[in-house]
């Protein structure tokens, strides 16, 4: 039975002994990800039985491929397990407004950091640009999730990418960690 990793397998027999024996135990989409992730960025920084994780790979500053699922339903109805996290200071004046649009949408103020939890690195990309369109003015909440369902459908049901799942549409962020202030 081709699991969609025999061609992996064929290329790269053992990945590595200890991550081969963490792997044995996954199944399904999580363990079909992690192998689509080592083919584009290499072997992951961390494995445990429970999540694989990349640091500075590619865009992101990191990936946490989990083996525990989330259902989630926006647009449509998948299993969020793919995390990735970016830097980007997020106006505290716009949490609200990022949950509403995205309950897997997680800015972190103190860390300076978004992460976007999916089933796909094309619609972490997405939520993350169209988080940047609110937190810049470009989108209304409700704009931005008129415009996840039509990416999210042309990109599940007719293949077709779009900017917004392809990469980053605005410049990469540093130094956007917000200690705040002692109070004593």
């Amino acid at each position: 039975m081709d699991n969609g990793f025999s061609g992996y397998y064929r290329q790269h027999p053992s990945i590595h002994p200890i991550l081969d024996q963490i792997l044995e135990r996954w199944t399904g989409e999580p363990k079909k990800t992690v192998y689509l992730l080592i083919n584009k960025y290499g072997l992951p920084n961390e494995a445990s039985s429970r999540r694989i994780i990349w640091y500075n790979n590619g865009p992101w500053k990191r990936t946490i491929v989990h083996l525990d699922t989330v259902p989630h339903n926006t647009p449509t109805p998948h299993l969020d397990y793919l995390e990735q996290t970016i830097d980007y200071k997020v106006p505290v004046q716009f949490f609200d407004e990022l949950a509403q649009f995205d309950g897997s949408l997680y800015p972190d103020r103190t860390a300076g950091e978004a992460t976007a939890k999916c089933d796909q690195e094309a619609a972490n990309f997405m939520a993350l640009n169209l988080m940047n369109d609110i937190v810049t003015g470009k989108r209304t909440v409700e704009d931005a999730r008129r415009a996840a369902v039509e990416i999210e459908k042309a990109f599940r049901l007719k293949g077709q990418s779009s900017p917004y799942t392809t990469g980053f549409l605005f410049p990469k962020q540093s130094h956007t960690a917000d200690p705040d202030v002692a109070a004593f």
